[in-house]
């Protein structure tokens, strides 16, 4: 069932700062694209790409908290677009929506970009069965676009010295790193541990075009108290619309 046919529904992020439209039933935005905004560390008049921006729920985040900036998102799947469009008018938001595909981008992209973003699928093709629902499918399982496609179609997007922040599960930080390796340095890896004591699950990964400085691993954050609660410290960034120092 296509989002269209399904409907949506109405949520809320950062403490109700975003409305965001979502498909009633798919795939559908947690707190993963809060945090990957959270992590972006975009300054007023910067020009941002987000890459599979889904129904924009990252791009809407970042502008709540940066307004200043301009966020551009390419998104393949036509209805989510369509729906990206529309949170963008919901909100007010200067998030331009471009439909295609990253391996193939359509003219409406700029050449170049200050920050590019992204929350790419989370399992390669051939590691899991796909979801019965297309748009909760593509969200975790790769299609045409590897890993690989991913990065490479966001660094050519970026000028020198232009930041790539990415979130992806903890268990691919290696296959990033390595495709990161000589094409984009000064490398900042932040954990998200699920809770104290815990491993961490996902990783909020940035780096910079043509740079070779060092990478730094940072101390992370950790979501949850023992009784499931959100920290404080992760309360400030999911709805308080606190960044995420480096």
């Amino acid at each position: 069932m296509t989002p269209a046919e399904a409907g949506t529904r109405e949520s809320a992020l950062l403490g109700g700062r975003v409305r965001l439209l979502q498909p009633a039933r798919g795939y559908r935005a947690a707190i993963d694209p809060p945090l990957l905004a959270a992590a972006v560390p975009a300054r007023p008049g910067e020009r941002l790409l987000e890459l599979g921006c889904g129904s924009g729920a990252a791009a809407l985040c970042l502008l709540a908290r940066v307004p200043g900036c301009r966020v551009t998102g390419l998104e393949l799947n036509p209805e989510l677009a369509a729906l990206a469009r529309r949170n963008a008018a919901l909100n007010q938001a200067a998030f331009e929506v471009v439909e295609g595909d990253l391996l193939a981008p359509p003219p409406g992209l700029a050449a170049r970009y200050d920050q590019v973003l992204m929350n790419p699928p989370f399992l390669p093709a051939a590691a899991a069965t796909a979801s019965g629902s297309g748009t909760r499918a593509a969200a975790n399982l790769e299609g045409a676009a590897a890993l690989a496609d991913w990065i490479a179609a966001a660094l050519v997007r970026l000028g020198h010295n232009g930041r790539l922040t990415l979130i992806h599960r903890a268990d691919r930080l290696d296959e990033i790193l390595a495709l990161l390796r000589g094409r984009a340095g000064a490398l900042q890896i932040l954990p998200l541990w699920p809770a104290a004591g815990r491993p961490a699950k996902r990783v909020l990964v940035s780096a910079r075009k043509g740079r070779r400085t060092p990478p730094t691993l940072l101390p992370g954050l950790i979501l949850h108290e023992p009784d499931g609660r959100f920290t404080a410290e992760a309360e400030a960034v999911l709805r308080e619309a606190a960044a995420l120092e480096a």
